[in-house]
């Protein structure tokens, strides 16, 4: 899974002991930094040998038409994706006139280490050149939380055996239009092949230059992006610290800008060159007064100095572990893979401010920078029972891009607002309509986020002032996009609602009829929103009265979103006892996966779509995710018999799968399955088990390793603002423990095999919770412990396809399992109707 000579387990730090040409996509993504604002991927300094060379900022991006072979009406018109800004990180070393370039260079005593307690990467080497001098090279780097502008980055040369010519060239770059000018084509760039996943590229000039310049020891340059508008300026300012002689010259051009120090270097003495850069963007501001901006920002820099802004980058991640870390006892290897995650939960969402939190964080433009419901339902979460300010950032993000979702809802002729698949702007970018547009959920998923927000919280104030139009807009849509089906009252079945025409989670199986998915979670958003509204009349009728001026509210909304809600078809088979993901989905054929060839995996690479959506095959949880997310409605037997039909049918090709199979399997009774599906998430980049980790990090994945740990094995739930515990411990964990945060109680959870303990902080209210069926309090600056008896059912295995071969449908007919194949005879009818082979079976 993990080289783990070269990737030492370390419970704080990520270290490599050696550097490989091989896999340097992967590398830049794992050990990237950055704080949800600016993000510098882990490319060496020296700024040649790369995937790809990447800076990116959260929201900085160009549009472009989206062109269909075959237009039709309210497809997505123009898409978004992510710019490569300016690249500063270029500090090249010159010794003798000989370049640094790591993968042709004698390079010895090699380390790496993103170092997890404060955020900092470093490297240090030993570089021998081919005339014999010792070269001791030390590089630091770190994009700020403090200050979310600012970016620094250190480099110390030291000629150990020799005086030596030494010069280093500091360059801002801008890479998204020169490449090739000046920096040479990444690797990514020469590799071929199709990958919906990765980003689009665009061949027109992207940022026209606006002011560059230099002064002193401050380099500038700035931009507009061509289409979109928005602007970009970025200023590196430099400092030299050495007993050397040396000489500065510099260049700027409208994309490049260079510093070189040329030092007379003795043997033994140092040279340290600090860079400290500032980015800042918008999307209406002047290039001119963002360069306004950055002189500010650098000016705050200088004054608290770089040995200040480690303390406070210290100090920043101390404040972040103390109320976000899980700890788990007696597993080193995963101890580190889970910091790891929660660390890229922060680098994605800690300073994203009002913006999203892109698919891949600020650490690769895969999924082009794009936000998804990934946000929603596996990164907020974390966000809400751990720093609730990003929690509500990321909400407002959806709040503001209320009036865009409006306008989608009326293209496709729903009222309320419908929020788009995917975006950076808040319009849709989705050309592929059946796993995009298709995904009426969304909607459903912020509403979920925004009801797990303010049950955590309390947040009533954010509810009442922005919270209730997104509840409200959202369950508008559902209103309309489904519909009555009236029964003939012979038989006694009352009235149904039902959803047509929508796609769930699963992207294997789209367009479908009553996906269980959908239905349960617009049941869900319907409630919610017709008792946040007349919550909001019986006790703030204030806000209650403006709401409905803003929204213009009829008053008999909520009674007709509340009857839709209560009579919400939920498919369900009686012959297989199990709930069918959608109207059709077993009538099809089983995919068999476990004769699948590896080769052929992921599938989305390997068949056409129609292919696919002929069988029963997942790219992801679907109807398991709906178990997790409203399993209170959701009988015990139920959850074991939808889990053991459709966890063999799941392919896993999509990150967001193992995740909620671990917490099902924990919850039903497969302890070492979840166990197994814990470590495939945990590892799915740091092992780059989807082979596509070079892309960036798959930050709700992340997310997920958190839930899987507080809600899988910690048992936590919070239905209906209720918060209880059913742990699952593995047999082999002798302790788990993590943090929460209940309405602004903190709360640490001690997990053992037979007892749960449970301390309040001393500030806060006191809080009640249950644990298995009985209710507990605990007041502020008290503990309570509860014994506990087993860690609930073990099944051994896991579930087989070879379980569902001959099971019978509704109809009588029987299921049989297979993998498609290609034929090799073309049949041709003749006219005396009689086929004819070809090929090569003629």
């Amino acid at each position: 899974m993990i080289d783990r000579d070269r990737f030492p387990v370390d419970e704080w730090r990520l270290i490599e002991t050696e550097f490989s040409a091989d896999d340097t996509g992967v590398t830049e993504t794992l050990f990237a930094v950055g704080n949800g604002y600016l993000g510098l991927r882990g490319n060496s300094i020296e700024g040649r040998f790369a995937h790809e060379q990447g800076t990116f900022i959260n929201g900085f991006h160009e549009t472009f038409p989206i062109r269909h072979a075959e237009q039709a009406y309210g497809f997505a018109e123009v898409g978004q994706t992510i710019i490569n800004a300016p690249d500063a990180k270029v500090l090249r070393v010159y010794v003798d006139d000989e370049p640094l370039s790591l993968d042709i260079a004698d390079v010895r005593d090699y380390e790496r280490v993103l170092d997890l307690r404060q955020g900092i990467l470093r490297r240090t080497l030993l570089w021998v050149t081919p005339s014999g001098k010792e070269v001791r090279i030390e590089d630091e780097r770190f994009v700020s939380f403090e200050e979310k502008h600012l970016a620094v980055l250190r480099l110390t040369v030291t000629v150990l055996n020799a005086d030596a010519p030494v010069a280093v060239n500091s360059q801002l770059l801008n890479r998204q239009d020169g490449e090739g000018i000046y920096g040479g084509s990444p690797m990514a760039s020469r590799q071929s092949g199709f990958d919906p996943r990765k980003t689009e590229k665009l061949t027109d000039r992207v940022l026209q230059p606006r002011d560059y310049w230099q002064d002193g020891d401050r380099s500038a340059l700035s931009y507009e992006v061509t289409e979109s508008g928005m602007t970009l300026a970025v200023i590196a300012e430099h400092a030299i610290e050495t007993d050397n002689d040396y000489t500065v010259r510099q260049l700027v051009e409208p994309d490049l800008a260079k510093t070189v120090y040329r030092v007379h270097a003795r043997a033994g003495v140092p040279t340290t060159i600090t860079k400290l850069v500032s980015y800042h963007t918008s999307r209406g501001v002047p290039a001119g007064e963002l360069v306004d901006r950055c002189r500010r920002t650098l000016d705050r820099a200088r004054e608290i100095g770089v040995d200040g802004l480690v303390e406070r980058q210290i100090d920043w991640f101390a404040a972040f572990w103390d109320r976000s870390d899980v700890r788990i006892g007696g597993h080193a290897d995963l101890q580190q893979a889970t910091r790891w995650c929660l660390f890229q939960l922060a680098q994605a969402a800690a300073r994203a401010d009002g913006h999203g939190v892109p698919a891949k964080g600020v650490t690769g433009s895969g999924y082009s920078g794009h936000y998804f419901w990934d946000t929603e339902v596996y990164v907020l979460p974390f966000l809400a029972y751990t720093t609730p300010q990003w929690a509500r950032n990321a909400l407002r993000m959806r709040h503001l891009m209320l009036p865009a979702a409006r306008k989608r809802a009326h293209q496709l002729n729903e009222a309320g607002a419908l929020f788009p698949w995917r975006t950076i702007n808040g319009e849709e970018a989705s050309a592929y309509y059946a796993a995009g547009t298709a995904q009426y959920h969304i909607n459903a998923d912020v509403a979920f986020a925004l009801a797990k927000y303010v049950r955590a919280t309390g947040d009533e104030e954010f509810l009442a002032r922005e919270g209730v139009d997104i509840a409200v807009d959202t369950a508008r849509l559902w209103s309309t996009l489904g519909f009555w089906r009236s029964s003939d009252g012979a038989d006694g079945e009352p009235d149904s609602f039902h959803i047509h025409g929508v796609t769930g989670p699963d992207e294997y199986t789209t367009v479908v009829n009553d996906n269980l998915f959908t239905n349960v979670m617009a049941r869900f958003n319907l409630r919610f929103a017709a008792r946040t509204v007349r919550d909001l009349a019986e006790n703030a009728p204030e806000d209650y009265g403006r709401m409905v001026d803003r929204m213009n509210l009829d008053p008999s909304e909520p009674d007709r979103w509340e009857k839709a809600a209560e009579a919400m078809h939920i498919p369900f088979s009686p012959a297989l006892g199990i709930h069918p993901q959608d109207a059709v989905f077993l009538e099809r054929e089983i995919w068999d996966l476990e004769n699948t060839p590896p080769d052929q995996r992921p599938l989305l690479l390997h068949f056409h779509p129609l292919v696919i959506y002929r069988y029963q095959v997942l790219k992801q949880a679907d109807v398991v995710l709906a178990l997790f997310l409203q399993g209170n409605h959701f009988t015990d037997a139920e959850k074991l018999a939808d889990f053991e039909y459709y966890d063999p049918l799941t392919t896993g090709d999509s990150t967001l799968s193992a995740v909620v199979q671990s917490i099902l399997a924990a919850e039903v009774g497969y302890q070492d399955l979840a166990l197994e599906y814990f470590r495939q998430a945990a590892f799915v980049d740091l092992g780059d088990l989807h082979h596509n980790a070079a892309d960036g990090v798959h930050v709700a994945s992340a997310g997920g390793v958190w839930t899987a740990l507080v809600s899988g094995f910690g048992g936590m739930r919070d239905h209906f603002g209720r918060l209880t515990f059913d742990p699952r411990l593995p047999v082999d964990w002798p302790e788990l423990s993590y943090v929460l945060h209940w309405h602004g109680t903190r709360l640490n959870i001690t997990l053992t095999a037979t007892a749960l303990t449970l301390r309040a902080g001393e500030d806060g209210e006191p809080v009640e919770f249950a644990v298995r069926g009985v209710d507990y309090t605990v007041a502020p600056g008290e503990s309570v412990r509860i014994t506990l008896h087993g860690q609930g059912p073990v099944i051994p295995g896991r579930p087989s396809i070879r379980q569902l071969e001959g099971s019978v449908r509704e109809d009588g007919t029987l299921m049989s399992a297979s993998v498609p194949i290609v034929t090799t005879a073309i049949p041709l009818i003749p006219s005396d109707d009689e086929p004819v082979a070809v090929g090569l079976d003629a």
